[in-house]
Parts: structure tokens; sequence; C-alpha cells
């Protein structure tokens, strides 16, 4: 039994023993608008390119206010992003945390709250190997104390990559779904068995949730593998994102149809929201589900901006409530819908679905979705209130994993982000 406790405190110690903490998800309920990109580009996402100069920025707003503690440190994952057994120090250079020491208390603002700010990685904490990245903050210098995590891209340009967007072959996804092909130049590198070596992974518009996982190539040619199977590389093309103009809490946007306001708060109500048409579509540049914090009142969105409750209605065909599973709002704005507050509520008097948002000053997209459980798992489907056409305009990012023979972890040596109306050519 000795033996046996000596040898979990060596491993604990030595940073072996890790628990799986779940990707992108809020602990504390204070804690609100967290924005995680690339440095200056709130749109971009939070990529690392291994031995750059590359800066990434965290903003968040504790409504807590005053002034707290808090620390990050990285977590590097597999593709799947379970906890790679491997010490903290094989693939960070520096310290084991940090403390996020820029913070600014809201001013002008009816709502207290404390603005937090850091640009990372820090030079005292570098990432030294490539692939799938947890950012955890927490309080105190305490990891058990965690408030946030946060998931980040580190990757090492070993790899050529080309892909292409595509309509499908087949007539039951034509005109509804968009085709995904990609192409690996791999002459760089010796890569024996490439089923078992290489995972090819496809995000639409940065969700997780309703990823593409892909292992075996449709044709393998001399330093060329290709994957473009039908079958399993194809995503419902939805429709753009709907809008909600949050910049003004004064001069209010087009999609707000009332205000409930006090001498301390402000309450919007958003337009109901109907189910789309099947085939009608209207194309209008949107953010993809994203949002920036930014003002038309000539204030720091940062410290300046304030806070509003937000409500969203949402009625379903002839008010009936959708039997497949609950209807969420998904977005940037709810964590792709994961925070609890995405999920509707219907109301049996007004016959339509209703939540509320406490959001800050901004430009916001969104969409509707429906939670489906299978196989214990779940996926977001939004064809059902959404509908689907293909001429639908999705960023697409297409990541690259490779495994030594042995190896112990996923390196990421390839990264290629297309657009489906703008840069279908392959590359």
């Amino acid at each position: 039994m000795h033996k046996h406790l000596l040898l979990f405190l060596f491993l604990t110690a030595g940073g072996y023993v890790s628990a799986q903490v779940q990707p992108d998800k809020i602990y504390q309920p204070s804690i609100k608008t967290i924005k995680f990109t690339k440095f200056g580009d709130p749109l971009a996402y939070p990529i690392f390119r291994l031995n750059s100069n590359d800066l990434l920025e965290l903003n968040f707003d504790d409504m807590d206010a005053g002034v707290k503690n808090y620390y990050y440190s990285f977590q590097l994952c597999n593709a799947d992003w379970q906890p790679v057994a491997m010490n903290y120090f094989d693939y960070i250079k520096g310290y084991s945390q940090i403390r996020i020491n820029n913070y600014k208390v809201s001013t002008i603002a009816f709502t207290r709250y404390t603005h937090y700010q850091a640009n990372l990685p820090d030079r005292n904490c570098l990432p030294t190997k490539s692939g799938n990245y947890l950012l955890k903050v927490f309080l105190n210098g305490d990891t058990s104390k965690l408030v946030f995590t946060k998931r980040m891209l580190v990757v090492d340009e070993r790899l050529s990559v080309g892909a292409q967007v595509t309509q499908p072959f087949n007539n039951q996804y034509f005109q509804t779904h968009h085709r995904v092909q990609v192409q690996i130049e791999t002459t760089n590198m010796d890569i024996r068995y490439p089923q078992q070596q290489i995972q090819v992974k496809i995000l639409q518009n940065y969700r997780w949730s309703n990823s593409l996982s892909v292992q075996q190539p449709t044709f393998i040619r001399q330093g060329m593998l290709q994957y473009s199977n039908e079958n399993n590389m194809i995503f419902p093309a939805g429709k753009e994102y709907r809008w909600l103009n949050l910049r003004s809490f004064r001069l209010l946007g087009d999609r707000i149809i009332r205000q409930q306001n006090t001498n301390s708060s402000y309450e919007l109500f958003v337009k109901d929201d109907l189910p789309r048409l099947p085939r009608q579509y209207f194309y209008y540049r949107d953010m993809n589900g994203w949002y920036v914090n930014e003002t038309i009142d000539n204030l720091n969105p940062y410290w300046n901006a304030d806070y509003a409750k937000i409500h969203f209605t949402f009625r379903p065909p002839e008010g009936i409530p959708y039997s497949q599973g609950d209807l969420l709002i998904v977005g940037q704005l709810t964590n792709d819908g994961e925070d609890k507050e995405a999920v509707m509520q219907y109301n049996k008097e007004s016959r339509a679905y209703e939540t509320t948002l406490v959001l800050k000053q901004g430009y916001y997209d969104y969409q509707y979705a429906i939670k489906q459980y299978s196989n214990g798992g779940y996926m977001l489907n939004t064809s059902i209130p959404e509908q689907d056409v293909w001429e639908t305009e999705n960023n697409y990012m297409v990541l690259v994993y490779y495994r030594d023979l042995g190896g112990r972890y996923d390196q990421l040596l390839a990264i290629r982000q297309i657009n489906s109306q703008f840069n279908r050519s392959m590359q």
C-alpha cells in the first residue's frame, strides 16, 4: 500500500495524473464575455505557430467586481481533447502558471465589473510541442479553483494542405450540404502508415460540437494523401446567421422592438424569431456565429461598455413545441450552446420559446438548434429551425494531426482555413 501511495504522489508531482477537464467551459457564473483570439483580431481563432512571435489575446469580465488573483496555465491534449500522459514541463518551457496582472474596474457603465486582459503565451510560459492545448484560468494560484477553460491550437507547420468546398454529387445533399475535400502533401516526411499516423479534423465555423474526424484516406499516392469521401466529409450548409446589433443601448438596433430600463440597468426585447423557409435564401455578410464587443457611443468597449438583459423569443410552427429535443441559441454568445441560458423554455401561454441572456454591448451572430441525443452523446441540429441551402457562406478549418509510431501524443502539423464562397480552389 505504501508503494502504491508513493507511486501516486510521484506521478501527481510529475504532472502525469490529470483529471479530464471539459474544453470551453465556464465554472464560475460571475465570468462573462470571454474572448480568446489572435491578438488584434476578434474574429480569428486562437492559433499559435510553434517557435514564432505570434500573440494571442484573452479578455474577460468578472461581474463580482473588485480585484481577484487570476492565474493561467496550459494543458496539452490529444486530437480528441483527452489530456496527454506527459509531464507538464515536457511541453511547456518556463513556469507552471502565470498571473494575470492587467485589469481595470468598469467606469461610466451602470453594471459594475472588472475587466481582465492578458497577451499570451508569455515568454516565461511557452509551449514547446504542437497540438491541442487547453488554457485553464484559476483563482489564487490554486489549480483546483478552476474558473474557465478555452481551447487553443499550437501548430508546427511541417505538412502542406490543400482544401476545397464543392457541392455533393448525391442528389439528397446536392442543394443543402457542403462537401469538403482535403489533399495532404507528405514528401517532407516519412509516413509509412497514414491510416494509423494521420488524423484529419474539419470544423465548420470553428464549432467543435459538429466537427468531422477522418483517418482513412480515399487515395494514397506517392507523397500525397487525398480525402474526398462523400459519405463522411459533408456538412449541412445552414443559412447565414441571424444578427443582433447591441452597439448602443440608447440608439436601439433594428431588431430591438422595445426596452424596459431603470436608472441602474438595461432590459431589451428582441423581435420574435421565426423558423426559416426551406429554399428561401438571402446572402448578407455575417460573422459565422462570432461576436465583437464595440460601441457607437465613443466608449472603450472593454471597461466602459455596459451590460443588459436581452430577451429572446422563438415561435415554432403553429406554436407547437419541437418533439426532437430542446431548442437552443447557438453561437459564441452562448459558448455554442454550452451555457445553461442557451436552452430556451417553452411558454404554454404564449406558445413560444423564451430565454434571457446577459450580454455586453457589441454586435452578435446567432442561430437556433435542436439538441438531439444518440449513442451516449448529442448533436446540435440547426437544419430543423434554420434549414439548409448550398449557397450559404461558411468558414471551414482543416486540422492535420500526426503521431509517431509508438508516440505519446498527437502533433498538429498543418492548419488550412477556407471559405465556401471565396476560396474553393485547392492550394
